[in-house]
């Protein structure tokens, strides 16, 4: 059983969420604003959170953007639900580093189904072991790079990104297929999304984000 965080100001959505997430058997905590769902996050730790977009007061992007910035909370995966449709708005959901997107009106099997994919997504990264390649080692079980004594913490988007560098050294990953292992998307629509991780990730390993090619017209890959 895993613990959702439902952060909506509207009570149908809460209840419907809820109804449909325990049905599931997760366990629910809710909150009605910003400022709610950050003392929840912070003092219950869930395992993920579904947050709305149009919050009243503190909005639901910076409620994002302060989780990320707190170590107590910055790992904790993230769906965005918004009424906003327009593609500017999911890709700046997705640059910011939210792991999916939905819109209302939406089918709560849908996201059901979003929600299950993303704690796959996350207890796999967090049992598997670590992964070695030259002087870099993935520690799977914490989130970090480490590369000697340095240690380089990452979002679980930047993680899976390296991953799929480091257990595939000098082949070079179509944008494509980086798009659909990590985010789940079939298409290049957040295509400027995959480019912003990447120049993140690159500034955050500082000397070492050279090891990250760019192989032009084709895509990435991880240079040892």
């Amino acid at each position: 059983m895993s613990k959702v965080l439902i952060v909506d100001d509207e009570r149908d959505i809460l209840d419907l969420l809820r109804m449909h997430l325990e049905h599931e058997g997760h366990e629910v905590a809710e909150a009605a604003n910003g400022i709610d769902a950050l003392k929840q996050a912070i003092s219950g730790i869930p395992d993920l959170i579904v947050l709305d977009w149009m919050l009243p007061g503190l909005d639901g992007l910076n409620v994002f953007k302060r989780l990320r910035t707190d170590s107590r909370t910055r790992d904790i995966p993230v769906i965005l639900l918004t009424a906003k449709a327009q593609q500017a708005d999911r890709l700046t959901g997705l640059e910011l580093g939210a792991d999916d997107y939905l819109t209302k009106p939406f089918s709560p099997r849908e996201l059901l189904l979003r929600v299950n994919a993303v704690l796959r997504r996350v207890k796999k990264v967090t049992t598997s072991s670590e992964t070695k390649v030259g002087d870099y080692t993935l520690d799977r079980k914490n989130l970090a790079l480490l590369v000697g004594a340095e240690r380089y913490d990452l979002t679980s988007i930047e993680f899976k990104l390296l991953a799929a560098f480091m257990e595939n050294p000098d082949v070079i990953h179509e944008r494509g297929e980086l798009l659909q292992g990590v985010w789940g998307y079939q298409d290049d629509t957040a295509t400027r999304t995959l480019d912003t991780h990447i120049k993140r990730l690159r500034e955050k390993l500082g000397s070492h984000g050279d090891r990250i090619v760019t192989v032009r017209g084709q895509g990435y890959g991880w240079k040892q």
